[in-house]
């Protein structure tokens, strides 16, 4: 019996330059944001589509308007433009669980690893929602960088802890909080 592997997934890959680096953004036809990364993290975001969407093929275009407009809304700050942007991922149930947790996070405000775990509905999952959060494909939009240890450090980002700091400091600038 032979196996016919799966047709890749068309996904569109664009690029925009924001205050904190260039990030890619990769949508598929209907439009669902499967990928948002900084470009210097291209191949961590690469292994994660492959992961959440099986075999792809990337081709260069444009992301539909709504998706770029709110991506630079954010940046000239306005820190409710993501939160309507429709996302597609894969994952486990709990993986989409955290991710789920971390999208009501409001702007400007923070979230332990403990209260991540809480809400996805597994409080004692500490850890496994610090790796779920680390697996997040779509970074800003399920924001992962309002994420910080128990005490209150900036803990890791994929996209690096200096643009934590600059993400969160944005996002509480604009609340007029301090982060």
């Amino acid at each position: 019996m032979s196996r016919t592997r799966p047709e890749p997934l068309p996904l569109t890959l664009d690029r925009i330059d924001t205050p904190v680096g260039q990030v890619l953004l990769i949508t598929d036809a209907a439009g669902a944001v499967r990928a948002l990364d900084f470009h210097d993290y291209e191949a961590r975001m690469m292994r994660l589509l492959a992961r959440h969407c099986g075999p792809f093929e990337l081709l260069p275009g444009e992301a539909p308007a709504r998706v770029k407009d709110a991506v630079r809304a954010y940046f000239d700050g306005d820190r409710t433009a993501l939160g309507d942007v429709m996302t597609q991922t894969g994952g486990t149930d709990f993986q989409r669980a955290v991710w789920a947790a971390l999208r009501v996070i409001p702007a400007g405000q923070t979230r332990t690893y403990a209260q991540i775990a809480e809400a996805a509905g597994s409080p004692r999952a500490v850890r496994a929602a610090g790796m779920a959060n680390g697996q997040n494909p779509i970074a800003l939009i399920v924001p992962c960088h309002r994420v910080i240890g128990a005490d209150g450090t900036l803990t890791g980002y994929a996209g690096g802890v200096e643009r934590k700091r600059w993400l969160l400091a944005h996002e509480a600038a604009q609340s007029g909080k301090k982060p």
